[in-house]
Order: structure tokens, then C-alpha cells, then sequence
């Protein structure tokens, strides 16, 4: 937020977990404002003026911030922030904000496609497959939270506790009406991002 800090986030216009990200920033200053909206837009405002690149997408700003150097911050998934720090060592700190969102990318069958391709029953196992005690075991070790409890206690200390808020919550109303109110076309988004001249 200081002038002079920039900044390595995603485009929420074009990338999942940039919106991850805007949304947690959001739900920051709803907190830190008492749900003042106007504050709230302010200081994510404030956040994206700082940006200096804006990627397509979260692994693209994180080769920006890693392996091209630029940015002081990256605002990343955290299994990207983990795997960098593992990756490049001592060269990076990971700074977990008090409050972020609880991120989980949907995973599915697609009823059309796997009848269609005669792949639903390998479709189906790999789906099962992930939430397997195997599954959240890999996850966990490449740095995804598991959702399974007993494999989340095993690796409690890997992660911080976060007071996380949801999509769901009442503050955004699902994503139906996140989209609508902060990423479509002159939404919330459009409204406070103003691309940094050359």
C-alpha cells in the first residue's frame, strides 16, 4: 500500500486466482473499515495503483516477480509462494496476511464431455482419487491445504492459521453476484484500475 511498493498480482478480468486475490484484499478493508464499502474500494484502489505488471494469469506473475525480478511484493496462491520459497530459498519471505479467502477452484465431471469420450468412469475415479487420504497427501506436500482432516493435522505446521472468509459469505453473496458487482465490464474492478502510464 505505501507509495514506491510495487506490486505482482494477476488481471481479475482475465485470471481465476487473480480474483482470489482482489477478493481477499477486499474482504481486508471491509474488516479494517467496518464494511465501509466506500473505504473498502479506496484502499483496493490504492492497491492496484501500486501494481507494476498486471499478468494474464497467476503463474505468469509469478515468473514475473521470480524469475525476471520484478515487483518488492507478490500477492500469489499460497502453494506459489511455497513452492518459490522452496525453489529459490533464502531470497524470499512469505508474509500471511491476517485475513484471506478461502480459495477452492472447483473440480468436475463434465456430463457431456466424459459420456461423450466414454471416460466418465476414469473421470469419476480421478475425482475420488483427489480427496483420497493418497491424494491429500500429494496435495499437502506441493503445498495445497488439504481438505482432509487427518491429513491436515499432519501438516498443521506447515501452514499458518488464517482467519479466512468465503465467497458464500454474506459480504459477497456467492460468485454470481461477485462477478457481477466487481469483474464485469464496468464493474468495481474497471472502476478502480487505472493502468499506470508510460
Amino acid at each position: 500500500m505505501k507509495p514506491g511498493v510495487s506490486v505482482i498480482t494477476p488481471n481479475p478480468k482475465s485470471s481465476g486466482g487473480a480474483r482470489w486475490n482482489f477478493l481477499a484484499a477486499w474482504a481486508y478493508a471491509l474488516q479494517k473499515y467496518g464494511k465501509d464499502e466506500a473505504k473498502a474500494k479506496e484502499f483496493v484502489g490504492q492497491l492496484y495503483k501500486n501494481v507494476a505488471v498486471l499478468d494474464s494469469g497467476a503463474r505468469d506473475s509469478t515468473n514475473t516477480f521470480v524469475q525476471r525480478g520484478i515487483g518488492d511484493v507478490l500477492i500469489a496462491w499460497e502453494n506459489e509462494a511455497y513452492l518459490s520459497l522452496k525453489e529459490f530459498g533464502g531470497q524470499y519471505e512469505i508474509v500471511s496476511p491476517s485475513l484471506s479467502i478461502l480459495a477452492e477452484p472447483p473440480v468436475s465431471v463434465v456430463d457431456k464431455v466424459a459420456d461423450k469420450k466414454g471416460t466418465r468412469e476414469v473421470a469419476e475415479a480421478y475425482l475420488k482419487y483427489l480427496y483420497s487420504d493418497e491424494g491429500q497427501e500429494i496435495a499437502a506436500k506441493n503445498f495445497y491445504r488439504p481438505r482432509s482432516e487427518a491429513i491436515a493435522q499432519k501438516y498443521e505446521k506447515q501452514f499458518p492459521k488464517l482467519n479466512l472468509v468465503k465467497v458464500d459469505d454474506p459480504d459477497f453473496g456467492g460468485w454470481t453476484k461477485v462477478q457481477d458487482k466487481f469483474f464485469k465490464d464496468g464493474g468495481v474492478f474497471d472502476q478502480i484500475y487505472v493502468p499506470a502510464k508510460k
